[in-house]
C-alpha cells in the first residue's frame, strides 16, 4: 500500500498567500469556535510589502499538501531586532495550524526549523504571528469560547503535535474576563482613585481624535517604555508606529482609550477596542461585495457588539513601583469600563499577561478578573 505524499511548498505569490491564509477552513470545520478572519486583512499581514515588520525582519512561510490537499501551515521569522536587543540568534516560528497529523506536522516543524538553522540560528521560540507584538502562543486551555481580536485559535490534539517533535514549554500568557456591566473597584480603591483626582494629583482623560495620530503615537510610546523589560520584549520601530496608528483607525474609540497624566504628563494609558471578532463570523472572511458594509453597520453605525478587549495598558517605567502606579492602573480601568458599559457591552478580555507578572495579576483579580484562556510558547534547541 503506499503511503500518503507529504509535499512542502514555499509560499511565492499573491496567490500563494490566499491559499496560505484559506488553509485554516480546511484544519478548523466543524469547530464551533473558531471565527473566520478577514481574508485580506490577514494577507495584507503576511506580505512584505504591507507589513513594515519585514523592513527587519527575514521571513518564509510553507504550506504543507497531502495527495495534493492543503493540511497545514508554517511561518519561520529571523527579526534583527531579537539579537540587537536581546543577545541571542533566536529564530521564530508561526502561524502553525495542521490537521491531526504527526507526520505532516514533522515535516512542516523539519522545513521551518532547517531553514532557520542555515541562516545561523541557534534555538527556536513560538509561535509567534508574526512577532510577540502580534499574536503570541498558542491556545492549550480555554477551546470552549471564542478568541476575541487579535488573539489566536487552537484544536486540543495542536499539543500532542508539538510535544511529539520535542517541542518544550518555556512560556505561559494568559487572558483574563471579566463582566463589565456593573461597578467593580473595591470601595477603598475607589476612595484613592477619587482622592488623587480630587487633589489634582492624577487626571484621566480620553483621547483627542482630532489629534488622533500624535495621541496614538503618544500612547504606542507609553507602551514601549512600559514592556521593555518584560521577557523577550521588541520594541515598536517607527515604521510599525505609524502603520499600527492607520490600522486602528477603523476600530479606535474615543471614549474607549484613556490616558492618566500627572503634572499634565501622560504616564500611563489604557485601550480597550470592540472585538472585531463577534462581528464578523458570520462573513466567512470576506470584506466584499458586502462583508465591509456590514463591518461598518455594526461597528460605527449601529454598533452591535457586547464584548470588548484590552490589548494594551501601561505606566511608565518611572512611576511602575509606586502608589500612583497603582491609583492610574484602576482609575484607567474604571474609566474605561464605564464608557464601554455606556453602549451596552457587559464583558471584557484583557489580554495577555505573562505568567510571573504577578503583579498584574493581583491586579486584575483585585477587580474581578478570571483567567480563563492559556497560551503557550515553546522552545527548541536547533
Amino acid at each position: 500500500m503506499t503511503s500518503p505524499k507529504i509535499e512542502i511548498k514555499c509560499v511565492q505569490s499573491k496567490a500563494d498567500r490566499k491559499a496560505f491564509v484559506k488553509v485554516l477552513w480546511k484544519i478548523f470545520k466543524g469547530d464551533p469556535k473558531w471565527i473566520p478572519p478577514l481574508i485580506m486583512e490577514r494577507m495584507d499581514a503576511i506580505d512584505e510589502n504591507k507589513n513594515p515588520y519585514f523592513q527587519h525582519a527575514q521571513v518564509q512561510f510553507w504550506i504543507a499538501y497531502k495527495d495534493d490537499e492543503p493540511v497545514g501551515r508554517i511561518s519561520a521569522q529571523i527579526d534583527e531586532l531579537v539579537e540587537k536587543h536581546h543577545g541571542i540568534k533566536t529564530g521564530h516560528y508561526g502561524f502553525f495550524d495542521c490537521i491531526n497529523d504527526q507526520d505532516v506536522a514533522n515535516a512542516l516543524f523539519d522545513t521551518a526549523f532547517s531553514w532557520l538553522k542555515k541562516n545561523g540560528m541557534v534555538e527556536v521560540i513560538g509561535p509567534f504571528s508574526l512577532s510577540i507584538n502580534e499574536e503570541t502562543g498558542m491556545l492549550v486551555e480555554g477551546f470552549d469560547t471564542y478568541p476575541h481580536l487579535l488573539m489566536g485559535h487552537a484544536i486540543p490534539y495542536y499539543q500532542d503535535l508539538v510535544a511529539n517533535y520535542g517541542l518544550k514549554k518555556v512560556k505561559d500568557t494568559w487572558a483574563y474576563t471579566m463582566d463589565i456591566s456593573s461597578e467593580f473597584l473595591p470601595p477603598v480603591m475607589q476612595k484613592l482613585v477619587d482622592r488623587a483626582v480630587d487633589r489634582g494629583q492624577v487626571v484621566f482623560r480620553p483621547i483627542n481624535m482630532d489629534k488622533y495620530e500624535e495621541e496614538l503615537k503618544l500612547i504606542l510610546d507609553i507602551f514601549n517604555d512600559a514592556w521593555i523589560d518584560n521577557w523577550k520584549f521588541i520594541p515598536f520601530t517607527q515604521a510599525e508606529l505609524d502603520h499600527t496608528v492607520k490600522e486602528m483607525k477603523l476600530i479606535i474609540r474615543e471614549d474607549f482609550t484613556y490616558i492618566a497624566e500627572i503634572d499634565g504628563v501622560p504616564q500611563a494609558m489604557m485601550v480597550t477596542l470592540p472585538n472585531i471578532n463577534e462581528i464578523i463570523r458570520d462573513l466567512d472572511g470576506k470584506v466584499f461585495p458586502f462583508g465591509f458594509l456590514k463591518l461598518l453597520w455594526r461597528l460605527k453605525i449601529k454598533p452591535s457588539f457586547k464584548t470588548v478587549r484590552v490589548p494594551l495598558m501601561g505606566v511608565r517605567k518611572e512611576y511602575q513601583n509606586s502608589r500612583l502606579s497603582v491609583i492610574m492602573s484602576f482609575g484607567l480601568f474604571e474609566a474605561c469600563r464605564k464608557s464601554a458599559a455606556k453602549v451596552g457591552c457587559n464583558e471584557a478580555e484583557l489580554s495577555w499577561v505573562l505568567e510571573e507578572n504577578t503583579r498584574l495579576s493581583k491586579l486584575l483579580e483585585t477587580i474581578g478578573c478570571v483567567k480563563y484562556k492559556t497560551y503557550r510558547l515553546f522552545h527548541k534547541e536547533l
